[in-house]
C-alpha cells in the first residue's frame, strides 16, 4: 500500500481552535503545577454530599466539585496529570476524550490503562499535539452519570480567531437514580421513563394529535413506541447549575467553549437574541457559519461566538434537551433578559422527524435546510475545514467497510450488525492503512459515535474542506461516512456509542493494530453483558401472576407463574367460577432477535387435570405488537399463547390474553392497569379460571 504524504498530526495542529491574545495569557490557572518542563494537575476523585436536581445525593466529584477544574495548558506543553481515587471501595479511571495521546495513557480501564483502584493513584503523562476544547470523564462503569467530568482548554501558538471574553461550559444531565438502577430498568424495557417526563404514547395521545392511523400504523409495522431520550432526567447542568451566569459587556464578542457531557441527552443550543457562530468543532477549528440553533450531541464540543447586544441586558443561551424534558441556561451580562426560547417538542407519534434527519444525512444538498430547522439536526453539512483535510490521493489503497447500528428498546442490547462487544469485540487494522466506514443506523435513536486516539474525516458534502472530528452523530434510520488513518503507534483503540447506557449494553469495538492473530483485547468486564434481576407481580384477591427473572446479554433464567387463591369474596369454585390451579414455570430462554426467542424449562402444574413437565418453545412478536408463545411438552401437549396490551392515557393501559392447550384447553384473561409510581400500580381483571378480581401491580 502506498501511504498518503498527508500527515494529519501536523494539521490537526495548524487547524485547531484557537483562543484571543488576552485569553491565552490566561492559560495557567491556579492548580496547574509548572517545572520540570511539565504542566502538572492533581485530580481527585471522591463521593460528595451535594443536590444537583435540588434532592441531597451523593456525586462523584473531582476536586471537590462537578465538573471538575477545567485543565488549561498551551499547545507543545508537556502534561503531567496525577490522578487519585479517594472513593471509598470501588475502582475508577479517566479518559481524555479526544486528545491524541499514547495508547496506555488513553485511560481505558483494562484495555489500555490499569483501573485506579480504590485509595490508589495513577499519573499520566503526555505532550499536547493539538489545540482547543477538549474535556475528561471517567470510563469505568457508569460513572461519568454520577458526576466525573471536566474541560480541557489547550491554548494554540499562533491565535486566530478574535473575542472580547472565553467562557467554557460544560453541560451535563443528572438523575437522582442510581445509574446502575437506570440501566435495570432499561434492560426491563419499563416505560416509567416515559410516564415520568410525558412522553409515553398513548391512544388518546394519538387521537389528540391526528395520529390514530400513525398509531396503529407503526404498531403493525412492529415498531414500539419511539421516545428522543432514553431516561427522565431529573435536572439538566450548566457547570453543575441549572442557572449559569457569566460576565459579559454589551457589544462583547464571547466564546463559548462548549462541552456535551451528558450521560444520554442531546441538547438544542439557542441564544435569546442573534445567532451562533460556530468556529470550532471537536476542538478543530472550522470556517465560521451562523447557526440559529445547534443540536450536539454527547461527546461533542463546540466553539461558538456570541455577540452581545449594544444594549445593557442579560442574554439567556438556553441548552433544551432534545425531547423537551427540561433545560439549563447561560445567563449572560447584567441588565433585563432576553429569553431564549425552546424549540417545539417533537410530535412522536409520526416519524416524520425521524426519517426527514435519516434523509438529511445522506443528502448533503439538505444541509441547509436541516441546520435551519425549527429542530435542527447536527450542523455537519456546512462545517468547513479551514485547510484540506484529504487523506486519499491517486494511488491510496482505502479499506472499506460497513457498521450496522442495532438494537432493540424492548430488550435494551445495542450493538454492531446484531453483535454486541461481548460477542465480538475487535476490528483489526494495519498501522498506516486508511479506512472509510459507512455507518448505516438501522434503529430510530441517534447514536453518537466516538473514536479514541484519532481524529476522522466526516465526508459532508464539503470536498477537500470536509471536517475533522472525534465523535460523530449518526440519526436515526440515517448514515455517516468517515475517513481516518490509522497513524498512531499501535495497540488497542475503543469505538463506541458515547450514550452511555448504549455502551455499557455492548455498542462498542476495539479498533486493533495488527498483532498476532490469537491476541485478543482485555475489556472491562463491566461491559460484557452485566446480569440484573426484575421481578413483576400482579397480586389480586383471587391471583397472582408474574415472573423473577434474572437477564445477562441475550439469556434468561426465569420463573414464572400463575397461582389461583381462595377467594377473598367466599365464592366457591363451583358457583363463583374460581379455582385454585397452580402453574409455575422455571426455565431459560434465549434472545435472538427483536422478534424471535427461545426457551425451555419446567413447569409444575396441579389442578383442572394439569400435570408437570418438561417444555420447549418459541416466542414470536407478531403485526401489531401482538406476543405469541409456542410451545411443545414432555408428554406431547402443544399450547398457543396470544398476548396483547394497548396504552389508553400515559398511566392506563388495557390488556388481553387467550391461551390454548391441548391438556388443559382455552384459558383467557382481560384486565386494567393503572400507573401510580414506578414500583406500583393498581390493577383489575377477569380471568377464565379465577372469575373477578382487583388488587396491586408491584415492579422492581
Amino acid at each position: 500500500m502506498n501511504r498518503p504524504a498527508w500527515s494529519l498530526l501536523p494539521l490537526l495542529a495548524a487547524i485547531s481552535i484557537a483562543a484571543s491574545h488576552r485569553c491565552a495569557a490566561q492559560a495557567r490557572k491556579p492548580g496547574a503545577i509548572q517545572g520540570d518542563d511539565a504542566v502538572r494537575y492533581e485530580l481527585v476523585i471522591a463521593a460528595t454530599p451535594g443536590a444537583p436536581a435540588g434532592t441531597q445525593t451523593t456525586v462523584l466529584t473531582v476536586n471537590g466539585t462537578s465538573p471538575g477544574p477545567v485543565l488549561r495548558f498551551r499547545e507543545g506543553d508537556l502534561a503531567r496529570i496525577t490522578v487519585k481515587n479517594r472513593l471509598p471501595s470501588e475502582e475508577t479511571s479517566i479518559h481524555w476524550h479526544g486528545l491524541l495521546v499514547p495508547n496506555e495513557m488513553d485511560g481505558v480501564p483494562y484495555l489500555t490503562t490499569p483501573p485506579i483502584p480504590a485509595g490508589g493513584e495513577h499519573t499520566f503523562e503526555f505532550r499536547l499535539r493539538q489545540s482547543g476544547t477538549y474535556w475528561y470523564h471517567s470510563h469505568t462503569g457508569l460513572q461519568e452519570q454520577l458526576g466525573v467530568q471536566g474541560a480541557i482548554v489547550i491554548e494554540p501558538n499562533e491565535p486566530d480567531v478574535a473575542f472580547d471574553r472565553e467562557h467554557v461550559v460544560v453541560l451535563a444531565d443528572w438523575t437522582d437514580d442510581d445509574p446502575t438502577t437506570v440501566m435495570r430498568w432499561l434492560m426491563r424495557g419499563s416505560e416509567w421513563y416515559s410516564v415520568k417526563k410525558g412522553t409515553q404514547q398513548s391512544l388518546l395521545g394519538a387521537w389528540r394529535r391526528g395520529a390514530v392511523s400513525n398509531y396503529f400504523e407503526r404498531e403493525g409495522d412492529r415498531m414500539p413506541a419511539m421516545d428522543l431520550s432514553d431516561v427522565a432526567y431529573d435536572a439538566f447542568l450548566a457547570n453543575g447549575k441549572r442557572e449559569l451566569r457569566l460576565d459579559a459587556r454589551p457589544g462583547e464578542r464571547v466564546l463559548l467553549r462548549l462541552v456535551n457531557a451528558g450521560a444520554s441527552t442531546y441538547f438544542y443550543l439557542g441564544a435569546g437574541e442573534g445567532n451562533l457562530t460556530i468556529v470550532g468543532s471537536d476542538g478543530i477549528r472550522v470556517q465560521p457559519v451562523e447557526v440559529r440553533r445547534l443540536l450536539i450531541g454527547m461527546a461533542e464540543t463546540y466553539d461558538v461566538l456570541v455577540t452581545m447586544p449594544a444594549d445593557r441586558c442579560t442574554l439567556e443561551i438556553r441548552a433544551t434537551a432534545q425531547d423537551g424534558s427540561g433545560h439549563a441556561s447561560m445567563l449572560l451580562g447584567e441588565g433585563p433578559l432576553i429569553e431564549a426560547v425552546d424549540p417545539p417538542r417533537a410530535n412522536l407519534y409520526v416519524m416524520d422527524e425521524m426519517l426527514a434527519a435519516g434523509l438529511a444525512s445522506q443528502m448533503p444538498k439538505r444541509a441547509l435546510e436541516a441546520a435551519t430547522a425549527e429542530r435542527p439536526f447536527a450542523p455537519y453539512g456546512l462545517l468547513r475545514a479551514v485547510y484540506d483535510t484529504t487523506i486519499v490521493g491517486p494511488d491510496t489503497e482505502v479499506r472499506e467497510l460497513t457498521m450496522r447500528l442495532t438494537g432493540d428498546m424492548r430488550r435494551y442490547l445495542w450493538g454492531f450488525d446484531n453483535e454486541t462487544l461481548a460477542e465480538n469485540s475487535t476490528i483489526r487494522v494495519r498501522k498506516g492503512e486508511v479506512l472509510r466506514i459507512e455507518l448505516i443506523n438501522d434503529t430510530m435513536m441517534h447514536h453518537p459515535l466516538h473514536l479514541h486516539g484519532h481524529f476522522f474525516r466526516v465526508l459532508n458534502g464539503q470536498g477537500e474542506r470536509s471536517p475533522l472530528k472525534h465523535t460523530v452523530d449518526v440519526p436515526p434510520m440515517g448514515k455517516r461516512t468517515i475517513e481516518w488513518i490509522a497513524d498512531e503507534e499501535g495497540g488497542d483503540w475503543f469505538f463506541h456509542c458515547h450514550l452511555l447506557y448504549h455502551m455499557d449494553a455492548g455498542m462498542a469495538r476495539v479498533f486493533s493494530y495488527e498483532q498476532d492473530p490469537a491476541y485478543r483485547p482485555t475489556v472491562d468486564p463491566k461491559l460484557l453483558e452485566p446480569a440484573y434481576l426484575f421481578f413483576d407481580a400482579t397480586v389480586q384477591n383471587h391471583m397472582t401472576m408474574g415472573r423473577a427473572m434474572l437477564m445477562k446479554g441475550r439469556n434468561d433464567v426465569f420463573v414464572r407463574w400463575d397461582i389461583g387463591l381462595p377467594s377473598a369474596f367466599g365464592d366457591d369454585h363451583q358457583d363463583g367460577g374460581h379455582e385454585d390451579n397452580i402453574e409455575i414455570d422455571l426455565g431459560w430462554s434465549r434472545y435472538v432477535d427483536r422478534n424471535f426467542a427461545t426457551e425451555l424449562g419446567w413447569r409444575y402444574a396441579d389442578g383442572d387435570g394439569a400435570t408437570s413437565r418438561a417444555f420447549a418453545g418459541v416466542r414470536y412478536r407478531l403485526p401489531y405488537l401482538v406476543m405469541s408463545n409456542l410451545s411443545v411438552d414432555s408428554r406431547g401437549d402443544f399450547r398457543l399463547t396470544l398476548d396483547k396490551g394497548l396504552q389508553l392515557t400515559d398511566r392506563l393501559g388495557v390488556g388481553a390474553s387467550v391461551e390454548y392447550d391441548t391438556n388443559t384447553q382455552f384459558e383467557w384473561l382481560v384486565g386494567i392497569d393503572y400507573t401510580l409510581t414506578q414500583n406500583l400500580g393498581f390493577s383489575t381483571s377477569y380471568h377464565s379460571d379465577h372469575g373477578y378480581g382487583l388488587g396491586m401491580v408491584f415492579t422492581f
